[in-house]
């Protein structure tokens, strides 16, 4: 009788199990997600309950407030850190175009503006891609923790030393690894110096314990990417590609760039590292559109049509506040800390980039939004109003 029972009981867990995964199955079906070559489902602002008012207002503003720098963005990148010794573009740039974007609620497009179609650099909004990819690595167990060495993975002379060689996954993707060197013959000390002192003070400057202290700094980005291609032993678009962009049936525009000096020899193959940003060329080049896919899968928590792309726990991890600066997470921007915007929800988190590249996620509220091209000192008194009409 006993075994009998254990057995019902036994019979009964399994059913509930089948159960929830089916119910769980169902929901994640009735959300929406647009489909590859189709055209992306769109929904009147009043039937997702947005003040359509507040809106087009938000819209009219981010078109009105177009990015100040250069359309030529060779030019942009060359007036905006002259102050750099030794600023050389290396990689590609192309001419922007305009104000452009897109707001999407509930899956569904409610606004958009410009040409969301046109392939553009994206700067540093890069870095969230590069972020998806170690995320990706550590899913899979290639990177055991995010508080491993990054040494024991890459033993090269990248990250030997007495200070390189204490400096972990967390710290690189936190921006507070103060990692010292050169790469691809671009020095650390060199990308966006103090404004006080010379060469000579900024080379030979006392280093920061890694975690302690954030420092945006693209070169350290960079070994970021070339540390993940040592992992990954292939090229670090093709992962993106095969595990993230294709599965959301993102377009075959998109392109990820390095320098004509990041080509490296993987297992006998030559193989471009690619750069976390386009502060001397490369990075993502993508429209606005794919920008949305990307924004939404992680709105999604990394599931798309239920599947799970990316885990739950990274899309989670990568919005914790770093120890070394509250307003920074795994290569995403928080609304928190000293950067936090007023009249914005303290719980968006945001990928960033040169220009007023944006790709904002709100999950509470289930939006994401796309800018191109905003004058980023208005990011805020965008969202502001747009959020007046929430």
């Amino acid at each position: 009788m006993q075994v009998l029972i254990k057995k019902l009981r036994f019979q009964s867990f399994i059913l509930t199990g089948v159960f929830l995964f089916i119910i769980s199955t169902l929901n994640a079906q009735k959300l929406y997600y647009p489909e590859k070559n189709k055209t992306w489902e769109t929904k009147n602002p009043k039937e997702v309950g947005i003040n359509s008012v507040k809106l087009d207002e938000a819209v009219a503003f981010a078109k009105a407030n177009e990015y100040s720098g250069n359309v030529d963005l060779r030019i942009a990148i060359y007036q905006s850190f002259k102050n750099e010794p030794f600023i050389n573009i290396v990689g590609p740039t192309k001419h922007r175009g305009g104000p452009a974007g897109v707001i999407i609620k509930n899956g569904y497009i409610i606004a958009q503006w410009g040409d969301i179609d046109r392939v553009d650099m994206t700067f540093s909004v890069t870095k969230s891609y590069l972020s998806t990819v170690a995320g990706l690595a550590i899913d899979d167990g290639l990177i055991q923790n995010v508080n491993d060495k990054v040494i024991d993975y890459v033993w090269d002379e990248t990250f030997q030393g007495e200070h390189n060689s204490k400096i972990t996954w967390d710290h690189l993707l936190t921006q507070s690894s103060d990692w010292s060197g050169t790469l691809f013959g671009q020095h650390d000390w060199a990308d966006r110096p103090p404004r006080e002192g010379g060469i000579d003070d900024w080379k030979y400057r006392k280093l920061n314990e890694p975690g302690t202290v954030y420092k945006y700094n693209d070169v350290r980005v960079n070994a970021t990417a070339y540390a993940l291609l040592q992992v990954w032993r292939k090229p670090l678009p093709q992962v993106l590609k095969e595990r993230i962009m294709d599965p959301i049936g993102a377009s075959s525009t998109w392109r990820w760039f390095g320098y004509e000096t990041s080509w490296v020899n993987v297992d006998g193959t030559k193989v471009q590292s690619v750069s976390g940003g386009g502060h001397t060329g490369g990075g993502l080049f993508i429209n606005t559109l794919d920008h949305a896919k990307f924004g939404l899968l992680f709105l999604r928590e990394g599931n798309w049509q239920g599947k799970q792309l990316i885990s739950k726990a990274w899309v989670k991890a990568v919005q914790q506040p770093s120890k070394a600066y509250g307003s920074y997470g795994y290569m995403w921007w928080l609304n928190q800390g000293p950067r936090s915007m007023e009249g914005v929800p303290a719980n968006i988190y945001y990928a960033s980039g040169f220009g007023g590249n944006n790709i904002i996620i709100d999950e509470k509220n289930d939006i994401v939004i796309v800018t191109r091209w905003l004058e980023p000192s208005k990011l805020g008194e965008f969202l502001k109003v747009l959020y007046e009409g929430i």
